[in-house]
């Protein structure tokens, strides 16, 4: 696990990147602590930060070069396999006991074809001298990011976009990203804020020479549900298998030569991890986070139950609002552009207390959005098959309207739910799945928007990248075709979208910032194999969520974890805008801020700002959104690029 970079110059103008190669390597020193490292070799230069995890000796240092001195390797991330593939690469000398070493040797071996028998989770590049070639590729689930930048003297990447900017290169801003960005609260693979920056697409990999630049996709889950083209297993078989391949996931996953413990939520995912964990360890480090003054989102109680059950050693990190609070400012700088998920700031200091402990963290991420866990899974299905109460919601988003709406108390939460439901229920397929994803409906982006930056945005490639991310979603004529709806369009879409642009996203930067290691057993790709082979039923029903992940270990968790809510892992930012944020949101909310943007309403913002201060209706998860803007805007100081842009 660390941190790359790299300048692969066109000509002499694009030498001049690599005056810069240093400070931008440095700019991920919080990835890899440990050691920092460049290459140069007159138009390429490469470098890397490292977090010691697999042979901590100085042998696995990078940027690696083969024996022969033509190849050239910084590597992010951990190929859980590697003991397996090294022993097929017969007749190789090894100088250290290192996944990045066997990676090395493999792409030499076989090219682009050693993507196929990776089992990890990865961003890496490959210098060919020789060749004058560079190969980069992601894992296949998107787990670890990196960003890239082209112009006519240069090609530039990183794990970073922080890193990226170390090179000074222009902050364009990109219009499509901004639109999606106060929709979905990130922006989706494979645009970024910045209109010269891209990112490298899950289960993609790219090749440069020269100017060219060749871009091909070497994984995607399967579409099963596309044809009901399903997996015959009977259920109770099903259940068998995904017992033994998450199992063997969880193995994989504790190599280590540091310390290795797991979160521990109080969820089913997280729950079923550390249950497996402990089959092959006696000495799992669990942590959890509680809230002191939030019982709603508390589930600590629950994660005791399991700690307790599997004799893990086991930490609660108690954390009062002013906590999470005051970690927002310590947050919104790794994010080298506008992300607005806040169960980021908790995940920040779980990852800061866990990092005490330990190098490793196994995580339960992946799991509902491959078996379907989420409340808004449970809202789909429901429409899907209609009824006397979608019926009577639909007809009666009028009132729904003016009950109050809260993530932050029970009957608001629901009020919130049932008017997101009853909207949803009007609309076809793919706009119903788009304003499920959204904390800002399309809709009202001319309330938010100044007339000129609307123009922007249409003239943008926004349609182009929408459609693209909704092509999972079957349209209402393909749903008639077969004579069947399946949510499982649903998960697909949100495991290429809000899984790799969102919670894996929020995961790496979050705990990177700690130089934490975050694991993630349900996205084993042969088990993300198995998911989308299975049917909807296995999944989902009218009464159950994540069925078969419940079914299959329930003998094995406390029955106290099942027939309970799902709570998230949320955050009371409503109260924080009125105290410790406050001076936060007087600043970036300032009209007269406001007007030098010349993006924004100023009227809406000024009116959001009034409600928000006297505690009267309002999203705060939008607030968040709008609030994340404005600092990354102000601190990279976006305003100075705009006169440069328009010339």
């Amino acid at each position: 696990m660390c941190g790359i970079t790299g300048v692969f110059a066109f000509n002499e103008i694009g030498r001049f990147s690599l005056v810069r190669l240093a400070a931008a390597t440095e700019a991920l020193a919080h990835r890899g602590p440990d050691i920092g490292k460049l290459f140069n070799d007159y138009f390429v230069g490469l470098g890397h930060r490292r977090l010691s995890i697999v042979d901590l000796s100085s042998s696995g240092t990078q940027p690696m070069t083969d024996v022969s001195g033509r190849y050239t390797i910084v590597f992010n991330g951990e190929i859980y396999n590697y003991q397996t593939l090294k022993k097929e690469l017969q007749g190789i000398d090894f100088q250290s006991d290192t996944d990045t070493e066997v990676l090395l040797y493999l792409y030499i071996k076989e090219g682009e074809k050693c993507l196929e028998k990776l089992n990890g989770f990865f961003a890496f590049a490959v210098y060919d001298n020789e060749e004058q070639e560079i190969f980069i590729a992601r894992d296949r689930m998107g787990i670890k990011p990196l960003y890239y930048y082209q112009d006519e003297d240069k090609f530039l990447f990183s794990s970073e976009i922080n890193s990226l900017l170390a090179y000074k290169i222009p902050k364009k801003i990109n219009w499509a990203a901004i639109a999606t960005y106060f929709q979905l609260s990130y922006i989706p693979a494979s645009l970024s804020i910045f209109e010269n920056v891209k990112k490298l697409e899950q289960g993609q990999f790219l090749k440069v020479r020269k100017r060219n630049l060749v871009q091909k996709t070497y994984y995607t889950p399967p579409k099963n549900y596309r044809k009901q083209e399903y997996n015959t297993i009977s259920y109770e078989n099903a259940q068998q298998k995904l017992v033994e391949i998450l199992e063997d996931a969880v193995r994989l996953r504790l190599i280590a030569d540091v310390p290795v413990g797991a979160f521990l939520s109080g969820g089913i995912d997280s729950s079923v991890v550390v249950a497996l964990a402990s089959r092959h360890t006696s000495q799992l480090n669990t942590f959890s986070i509680g809230y002191k003054n939030e019982p709603l989102f508390d589930e600590t109680h629950y994660a005791k139950l399991v700690a307790e059950k599997f004799k893990t050693q086991h930490q609660v990190f108690e954390l009062s609002n002013d906590d999470i609070f005051e970690a927002v400012i310590k947050v919104l700088p790794f994010f080298g552009e506008p992300f607005a998920d806040s169960s980021a700031v908790p995940f920040f200091i779980l990852s800061q207390k866990t990092k005490q402990k330990a190098t490793v963290a196994l995580s339960g991420d992946g799991g509902d959005e491959l078996f379907a866990g989420y409340q808004k899974y449970a809202g789909a299905y429901k429409i899907r098959k209609g009824g006397f109460l979608v019926n009577l919601l639909a007809n009666n988003t009028n009132l729904l309207a003016k009950f109050p709406q809260s993530r932050n108390s029970f009957w608001g939460n629901k009020f919130r739910q049932a008017n997101r439901l009853a909207l949803a229920a009007q609309l076809e397929e793919k706009a119903r799945y788009w304003q499920l994803s959204s904390v800002l409906y399309e809709k009202d982006l001319a309330q938010l928007f100044l007339p000129d930056c609307i123009e922007k945005i249409e003239a943008s490639e926004y349609n182009t990248l929408k459609n693209s991310l909704l092509d999972p979603i079957r349209t209402e004529e393909e749903v008639r075709a077969i004579g069947a709806n399946d949510i499982n369009d649903v998960l697909y879409a949100d495991v290429q979208m809000v899984l790799s642009g969102d919670m894996l996203m929020k995961a790496d930067f979050m705990s990177m910032a700690q130089a934490l290691e975050v694991r993630v057993p349900f996205l084993d790709y042969r088990l993300v194999d198995f998911a989308f082979s299975l049917p909807e039923s296995y999944k989902i029903d009218s009464k159950i969520k994540k069925k078969i992940v419940q079914d299959a270990f329930r003998s094995l968790l406390p029955k106290e974890l099942y027939n309970r809510p799902k709570k998230g892992f949320d955050v009371p930012l409503a109260k924080g805008f009125k105290t410790v944020l406050r001076p936060l949101l007087e600043e970036l909310f300032d009209p007269n801020f406001i007007e030098e943007q010349a993006i924004f309403q100023n009227s809406f913002i000024q009116n959001l700002k009034k409600r928000v201060l006297e505690g009267t209706n309002f999203d705060q998860a939008q607030v968040w959104t709008l609030l994340v803007f404005q600092y990354w805007w102000k601190r990279l100081d976006i305003q100075k690029e705009i006169p440069e842009e328009e010339d």
